[in-house]
């Protein structure tokens, strides 16, 4: 799979996850054991709406692994989004047979996307082993960046689907404005694969981080909505 279309599902699959956040910082309440029980069975169902809500409501548990890591307050928006990402992939990739709660899942993938993020942020990723552990796959298992460069026997079919959400990502971008546009590409690597922070965007552009942290969250709102009228 390339970076590109890694950076395109990074934001496709983020905004969900970041509504709730960006919606006044509030976080919803954590689910009941039972509420949690039937939100897992829709989604199993296909239930769309049941993802978003396992996630809204466990962003709480992204914020309280966060303080874990003491990010300075500047950082805290990256940190936030990472850490949403993380619990994205966990909801994903989580099954009732598990034997585990989902909270504890959840945390595991959440740190570990924030602690991927922290290792290329220190520019070490090259002396990384292809085969060390960089995360964990639909399945829960260890993932190798080895993995992730085997592209030579991707399906036929997982190609068009790629194309096709690349399609409908590129429809949605149309609704942003030039400088909304110009902050997406550079904060999840749409141009060059090469996603940047808030301050590098910040500095690039000489304008503040605080603004370029406002431009994004008003385009993901905007992409949210527009995503959400797409299946009304």
């Amino acid at each position: 799979m390339s970076g590109f279309f890694l950076a395109v599902m990074q934001l496709w699959l983020e905004i969900p996850a970041l509504i709730g956040y960006i919606r006044g910082q509030a976080f919803l309440r954590p689910l009941s054991k039972k509420e949690e029980a039937e939100c897992l069975q829709r989604l199993a169902e296909g239930d769309e709406s049941a993802r978003d809500e396992l996630i809204e409501h466990n962003m709480r548990l992204v914020a309280h692994i966060v303080k874990k890591f003491q990010p300075k307050h500047e950082l805290l928006d990256d940190y936030i989004s990472i850490g949403a990402i993380g619990l994205m992939k966990a909801v994903n990739s989580f099954t009732p047979d598990r034997k585990t709660k989902l909270a504890t899942y959840a945390a595991r993938c959440i740190e570990n996307e924030i602690l991927m993020y922290l290792r290329t942020q220190k520019k070490v990723q090259k002396d990384v082993s292809l085969y060390e552990p960089i995360g964990l796959d639909k399945d829960g298992q260890s993932l190798e960046i080895a993995d992730l460069l085997q592209t030579d026997d991707v399906p036929p079919q997982t190609t068009v689907e790629q194309n096709e959400q690349k399609e409908r990502l590129y429809r949605h971008l149309n609704k942003l404005d030039a400088r909304e546009l110009e902050i997406i590409q550079r904060r999840y690597g749409l141009l060059d694969d090469q996603p940047m922070t808030q301050k590098e965007i910040a500095e690039q552009l000489k304008i503040s981080r605080s603004y370029v942290s406002r431009i994004e969250k008003r385009a993901i709102v905007k992409l949210y909505q527009s995503f959400k009228h797409e299946y009304q």
